[in-house]
C-alpha cells in the first residue's frame, strides 16, 4: 500500500500541530533562564546607551494553533507563517514605535528552530538583506551548538554595531530616553 501525497501532507501537519501543542512556554524559560535573561537585558541597556535604536528579544516556544491551522488550510509555507508571527510580535511589542523607526526584533521560535530578525524601515532600508541573513545564520549555528546566551549576545553586538554606525547616540542632555523595555520576552 502506498501513501498518497495528500495523506502524507496531512500526517506531517498533524505531527507539527502535536509538537506545537506539546511544547509550552516552559521551554522558553528553560532555553533562556532568568539569570541569562537578566544578563541579556543588561547588555541591551548598555547597547542602547550607544545609539538611538531599540532592540528587543522574543523567544517563543510554539506557534498559536490559529497560525498552524491557517498555514494548513491556506497551503502557506511555514516560513511565511513564522515571518508573519515575528511581524506580529514586532507590532505587539511596539518595536515599530521608535522615534527614528530604527527598532529591531530578534525572534526565536523554538518548536521550529526558526529565527527571524525584523528591522524597522529606518534601519532596514540602510542594511542589505544579506547582512541580516548572515546574522540569522551565525545565530542559528550558535543555537545548534547549545550556545543560546552567547549566540544572542553575538546577534545583539552585530545589530548594535549597525545602529551605532547609522544612529549614534548624541552626547547631548536631550538624548532620547530608553523607549522600550530591555528584558527579553518569553512566550
Amino acid at each position: 500500500m502506498t501513501a498518497s501525497p495528500q495523506r502524507d501532507g496531512f500526517l506531517a501537519h498533524a505531527a507539527r500541530i502535536w509538537r506545537h501543542r506539546w511544547i509550552d512556554e516552559r521551554l522558553a524559560y528553560l532555553t533562556l533562564p532568568p539569570e541569562a535573561a537578566r544578563r541579556l537585558s543588561e547588555r541591551v541597556a548598555a547597547s542602547e546607551a550607544r545609539h538611538t535604536g531599540e532592540i528587543r528579544f522574543c523567544v517563543e516556544a510554539s506557534l498559536p494553533l490559529s497560525y498552524l491551522w491557517r498555514a494548513w488550510r491556506q497551503g502557506l509555507p511555514l516560513a511565511a507563517v513564522i515571518r508573519e508571527r515575528a511581524l506580529m510580535q514586532f507590532a505587539k511589542l511596539r518595536v515599530w514605535d521608535t522615534e527614528d523607526n530604527n527598532g529591531v526584533l530578534i525572534y526565536l521560535l523554538l518548536a521550529e528552530r526558526a529565527i527571524e530578525i525584523v528591522a524597522d524601515r529606518g534601519l532596514a532600508r540602510q542594511v542589505a538583506p544579506e547582512a541580516w541573513q548572515g546574522m540569522v545564520e551565525r545565530l542559528g549555528q550558535a543555537l545548534r551548538g547549545g550556545q543560546v546566551e552567547e549566540g544572542l549576545t553575538q546577534a545583539l553586538e552585530e545589530v548594535s554595531a549597525l545602529l551605532v554606525e547609522r544612529f549614534p547616540q548624541a552626547d547631548t542632555p536631550g538624548a532620547p530616553p530608553n523607549q522600550l523595555p530591555d528584558e527579553p520576552v518569553l512566550l
